[in-house]
């Protein structure tokens, strides 16, 4: 008798990197990058993981780091603000490449608090895509996501798991 295992979900994360880690900051811990894609892969069986981050030409690095623990980066170009801030606001990016990568995933994750995704997690919702939310900080979430409560996955109690320890 021949047995076959039931096909798994091809499940592919988009996670705005600016949300992720302002938010894990202010709980007051730093995110282990590498951890935190591990615990992806194993908790949720992510098959792939889309880091969508401003880019500036000092943190190539960084970028180089990301990329050999596995991410996959899509940049955003920055501007610099007075103050020498920079802005690079990844939105428009993240909304685009989920559904340019539409067809090659069966279910997203979306890792972020922000309500400007919620047309996104609406549309995957509706079309049986939506897997997880994952709510970096469940104290500080836009209200607008609400609604999609049996998605949510929060951060908050995993900093024994993935802070970044030297």
């Amino acid at each position: 008798m021949c047995t076959t295992q039931p096909q798994k979900d091809t499940i592919y994360a988009f996670i705005d990197s600016q949300n992720l880690n302002l938010s894990i900051r202010d709980q007051g811990w730093k995110l282990d990058f590498a951890r935190f894609r591990r615990y992806l892969i194993d908790k949720f069986h992510v098959k792939k993981v889309f880091f969508f981050i401003g880019f500036i030409r000092e943190n190539q690095m960084l970028y180089e780091h990301l990329r050999k623990i596995g991410y996959s980066l899509i940049f955003k170009p920055t501007l610099r603000l007075p103050k020498k801030k920079a802005k690079g606001n990844v939105d428009a990016e993240l909304v685009l490449h989920s559904m340019i990568e539409y067809g090659h995933y069966d279910k997203a994750i979306i890792v972020s608090n922000d309500g400007d995704f919620y047309c996104l997690i609406k549309y995957l919702d509706d079309h049986n895509k939506l897997s997880k939310l994952i709510v970096p900080n469940k104290f500080k979430y836009s209200s607008l996501l609400r609604g999609f409560r049996n998605y949510m996955f929060f951060m908050n109690s995993l900093k024994n798991k993935l802070e970044f320890r030297r």
